[in-house]
């Protein structure tokens, strides 16, 4: 088990490489030909202009002015200075909001730690323990500052039940104030918005088939009759996946056809040349240029003539549209209303905005997705079971003893001091932190073939698959001691109710893995975040080879986005660590300190400068790292409850009980309190901006705002075409066409994208006149 010079080891290694990723950065972001890769998002802004466009030559390439060498580290306090206000209209109230996380996490654990170290270590280190735990145990010196030097049926346990009451109050009351703040954030952020085409549509879905109408007919004579005064015009939804296909071959095509172009462009002695093989490895040779022409040209025939079927076909419309309002009132009374008595049918929710939609989702069926999800849950449920066996098996040989049983030649070199207390200080952590990188990519995969519309929802998603497979195989399976069959024995082999005693018992011993794990994942990966070292390669790559214009440039940068799939549950496996450690091993909570006012500054940084959010959801997934906070709260108190049976404090321990009831009672307090605020949309607020719109813009031409917005972008390409013929017929008045049901009355005809059009107010109200 590592020891205070273990740990030590490790926390100068990670602080060593966090400070060259810094120093890297630091020196990079400066020089003129990387200024695209550490600013991409003032250029989207068209806020920046290139400073490799005037001076000299080699001061396009290299930064030459010695004083911003000197003012290397000035990037953090200008990460700092920009005030909430501005930042939420720079980028964003999800940015602002995602940064408000680490900000809690610092306000909830800077005042534990002090109170920790004040009472609970003084407590632990002073106990008069002989033993730490049982012969078969190993401990170090980091436990004698721990829970574990307090020895059995001792008074001293008080301290630690006083403290998580505390603990527990202080975490409630903070979460309540920041729900409270964000919830406020959000009904402004939401009242004072720019107009969007979602706060005007909604997405409708299992719209039921009908032998008499089409799914566009159906659709607007639905909504002309149930929603007569608000609808205004829907999209229907095409199943253009296969089309989609073809443009993004043709477009790596060009790619390739442009780089031997520019090829050709700087040595025209000779055309180049290419085999037509797997990786051009083997197979005929042919001329680059005209091989990569014919392609192209080839494939634009195959997009058009898809492209038509996908018009014209009427099995490639799904039953799914996007129906939009005359005002935002409208939209919300269709939104959070059933449509129909059958309640599987006329399903309506909120339209993601445009850019949020996933539209190879859109075309799967809605009577899939049960079954769908349904094997995704299974799916989990075994890799995160058969997670556990690599996982052990790896953190097994990850130690002293592990190593020595799979190589006993390397006995004497492990046996030097510098070498163990590297392997037992550094190496767990860094294993398991490899071991995870490919699972947030399968994680994302299962969640999009679950059906979820919309980009926010696939993070959410993957995020809370990723929180839970974090807290099983991270936290769960690492402080389980022993091998990977050891484990599982443990885990199926005995009652539900010894596995907190056993956890519990386990969770001070494995303290200085988590603070290796930290140092590893929060300290020096942190660090590596912002020197962004794919994008940088990534982009001279393209720059180099691919770019001739100053669009191409710009399509070369790659500024990301924040990543809540995996940023939002890395944070909270600190939170569960912090809260789990703060009345166990209170030395552990500078570590994570250090963690969150690192990756506050770090991140701010990159949301001011670099990541261009791909939506704009209004911070609606505060719900869902409120809820984890709560959970991680309760299992601390659970296994808090566990350690201390397992310390015989028989008359102590059953104080504690209370605390998962009241951190439970606060939960559904706030949730009834805030949060329908993040889930539904209040027609007070809808029905004032919509007021104040019309009194502001009297004549806004909202059709033509709306009616092309939710066309799936794969048709976007021949908008501009079209674009005079569309705006001559919102001109003309609407033609009346008779409908295939003489049930219904006349409607509007068609058009070409939307399949729809409002009616004329003479006409709605000759209408209402009939029987």
């Amino acid at each position: 088990m590592a020891t205070f010079q273990d740990i030590g080891l490790a926390a100068a290694i990670n602080i060593f490489s966090a400070f060259i990723f810094l120093l890297a950065f630091a020196i990079l972001r400066i020089q003129p030909f990387n200024d695209r890769v550490y600013f991409p998002k003032w250029y989207l802004k068209g806020l920046r202009s290139s400073p490799t466009r005037s001076g000299a030559v080699v001061q396009r390439i290299v930064n030459l002015d010695f004083r911003s060498y000197l003012r290397f580290l000035n990037w953090m306090p200008d990460a700092l200075k920009m005030p909430e206000p501005e930042l939420i209209e720079h980028a964003g109230l999800d940015s602002a909001v995602y940064l408000r996380i680490y900000l809690t996490g610092l306000k909830l654990f800077v005042p534990i730690t002090f109170l920790a170290w004040a009472v609970l270590v003084p407590v632990n280190w002073t106990s008069t323990s002989k033993t730490l735990a049982p012969a078969t145990a190993t401990f170090s010196d980091i436990d004698m500052l721990s829970i574990s030097n307090t020895p059995l049926k001792s008074q001293r346990f008080w301290a630690h039940i006083v403290m998580a009451y505390a603990f527990t109050f202080w975490t409630c009351y903070l979460l309540q104030k920041e729900y409270e703040t964000i919830a406020s954030m959000r009904l402004q952020f939401l009242a004072s918005e720019k107009r969007r085409p979602d706060q005007f549509t909604v997405l409708v879905r299992n719209v039921p088939p009908d032998p008499d109408e089409s799914v566009s007919e159906l659709v607007e004579h639905f909504f002309l009759v149930n929603h007569s005064d608000n609808y205004l015009t829907h999209q229907v939804v095409y199943d253009a996946n296969k089309l989609a296909k073809l443009v993004k071959k043709k477009e790596k095509m060009q790619n390739w056809l442009d780089y031997y172009q520019i090829k050709y462009s700087r040595n025209e002695s000779s055309r180049p040349s290419m085999k037509t093989g797997f990786l051009g490895l083997w197979g005929e040779r042919v001329d680059s240029i005209e091989f990569y022409t014919s392609k192209i040209q080839k494939l634009s025939k195959e997009i058009s003539v898809e492209r038509e079927r996908v018009t014209n076909d009427p099995k490639s419309i799904m039953p799914t549209a996007f129906v939009s309002f005359k005002t935002r009132w409208g939209a919300a009374v269709c939104a959070q209303t059933q449509q129909s008595r059958n309640p599987t049918l006329w399903l309506t929710e909120w339209a993601p905005e445009p850019r949020d939609v996933y539209w190879q989702n859109l075309s799967i069926p809605f009577v899939s997705l049960t079954v769908r999800r349904l094997i995704i849950g299974v799916a989990f449920f075994f890799l995160t079971f058969f997670y556990m066996i690599p996982i052990a098996f790896v953190q097994s040989l990850a130690s002293i003893e592990g190593i020595e049983k799979v190589v006993p030649f390397l006995k004497p070199i492990i046996e030097r001091k510098f070498i163990k207390s590297l392997i037992q200080g550094f190496l767990p952590g860094i294993v398991l932190k490899i071991f995870l990188i490919v699972l947030p990519t399968i994680l994302m995969l299962m969640s999009k073939f679950e059906g979820f519309n919309s980009i926010s929802s696939l993070e959410r998603r993957s995020a809370s698959r990723y929180y839970l497979f974090n807290f099983v195989n991270v936290f769960l399976v690492s402080i389980v001691a022993g091998s990977a069959l050891e484990q599982l024995d443990t885990f199926l082999k005995q009652s539900a109710n010894e596995i907190p005693k056993t956890i519990g018992q386990a969770i001070p011993m494995k303290a200085t893995f988590f603070m290796s794990y930290i140092m590893v994942d929060g300290w020096a990966g942190i660090a590596a975040e912002i020197l962004m070292v794919k994008p940088l390669i990534i982009f001279h790559l393209k720059n180099f080879f691919l770019v001739k214009t100053d669009k191409d440039r710009e399509e070369a940068m790659d500024p990301g986005s924040i990543g809540f799939n995996t940023g939002e549950p890395r944070i909270q496996l600190y939170f569960l660590l912090g809260l789990v450690y703060a009345t166990v091993t209170p030395v552990l909570l500078p570590f994570i300190i250090v963690f969150f006012g690192l990756a506050y500054v770090v991140f701010r940084h990159q949301i001011i400068n670099v990541y261009n959010q791909e939506y704009e959801s209004a911070a609606a997934f505060w719900p869902d790292v409120h809820g984890r906070i709560i959970s991680a709260l309760i299992i601390s108190q659970l296994l808090l409850m566990g350690l201390l049976s397992t310390k015989e404090a028989a008359q102590s321990t059953p104080f504690l009980i209370a605390l998962p009831i009241l951190t439970i009672s606060f939960h559904y307090f706030c949730k009834g309190r805030y949060e329908p605020a993040f889930i539904r949309y209040p027609l007070q607020e809808a029905k004032m901006k919509d007021t104040l719109e019309r009194a502001t813009e009297p004549y806004l031409n909202l059709k033509g705002y709306l009616q092309t917005a939710y066309i799936h972008p794969i048709f976007k390409d021949n908008e501009d075409d079209e674009e005079e013929e569309i705006d001559e017929k919102w001109e003309r008045d609407s033609e009346l066409v008779p409908t295939k049901r003489q049930s219904r009355r006349n409607t509007p005809l068609p058009s070409k994208f939307s399949g729809s059009s409002s009616p004329s107010l003479p006409e709605v109200v000759e209408e209402r006149g009939l029987p």
